[in-house]
């Protein structure tokens, strides 16, 4: 995910982007803690990501 991409959305594509995020986020957490999956730097990656997005709404909230 680019901060490119991101930049050129709205506001309400942006909260969907980190609802699906959040939602992917917790659901790889639950299958590492059950051990269904071993893809633990992908929660590391995910966290990113959420953080990117959260930077751009706050960015684009100052602006307005």
């Amino acid at each position: 995910m680019n901060t490119k991409e991101l930049r050129g959305k709205n506001a309400a594509e942006l909260k969907q982007e980190l609802e699906s995020l959040l939602r992917a986020h917790f659901a790889l957490r639950m299958q590492v803690a059950t051990q269904q999956s071993n893809k633990t730097a992908d929660l590391g990656k995910l966290r990113r990501d959420i953080a990117r997005v959260k930077t751009i709404m706050r960015e684009k909230a100052g602006q307005a």
